[in-house]
């Protein structure tokens, strides 16, 4: 059988996920985690074959998951679900580690066949997420945008803080001390323009990074 980690902070979606993978005849879960730093220690624990994890749960996001658990576990297929294709989300979930990105959407079609193809060694992606990768290649060549010019933490501190996270709650999610926050939150107003944080806000939203 093949075992897999189910990573989501909304139990209806991981009953949903696991009625999916159960009902594929070869595969079983054997762990369910509702927020990041629980996916970590389950995945250390159990040692699935492939980890589906959530981008948006509190705490630690899965982004950060993927950052530490891919120096630790290469060989893990790691499948990034999400419920909405955040452009740069994807580009960074991969760049991190990910095998596979999917949608919540199209995780009733589309869920078991990624968990076959990412431990087939294949990356599977959905079409959205193909061309936020072509785009990022091509921007490469042309300097990109403003949020290609961030770092992976630079965004994940963006988007904390325009979900109007404190400082001391950003600082423990990612296990770094409030003046480092306060180091990315500069940058961030430097790298984008910005003047505040009700203007990074407003940037996240126009930009797909946060819902308005």
């Amino acid at each position: 059988m093949i075992r897999v980690l189910l990573a989501d902070d909304h139990g209806i979606v991981r009953a949903g996920l696991r009625r999916l993978v159960e009902e594929s005849g070869d595969m079983e879960v054997v762990a369910e985690a509702a927020d990041g730093n629980e996916a970590i220690r389950l995945i250390r624990e159990r040692h699935p074959d492939v980890a589906v994890i959530d981008l948006s749960m509190p705490h630690v996001d899965g982004l950060e998951v993927i950052t530490r658990i891919h120096p630790e576990y290469p060989a893990l297929p790691i499948i990034v679900l999400t419920m909405h294709a955040e452009n740069q989300y994807v580009v960074r979930a991969i760049e991190a580690g990910a095998m596979g990105y999917i949608t919540k959407q199209s995780a009733p079609e589309q869920l078991v066949t990624a968990i076959r193809k990412v431990l087939g060694g294949s990356r599977y992606l959905t079409d959205d997420a193909t061309e936020s990768l072509a785009l990022r290649v091509s921007r490469g060549s042309r300097g990109g945008t403003g949020l290609d010019d961030l770092s992976t933490r630079e965004l994940q501190v963006l988007r904390r803080l325009a979900l109007g996270h404190t400082n001391r709650e950003i600082a423990e999610a990612y296990n770094i001390s409030i003046k480092t926050v306060d180091t990315y939150r500069f940058r961030l107003l430097k790298k984008l323009n910005l003047r505040n944080n009700a203007e990074l806000s407003r940037y996240a939203i126009q930009n797909g990074l946060i819902e308005p």
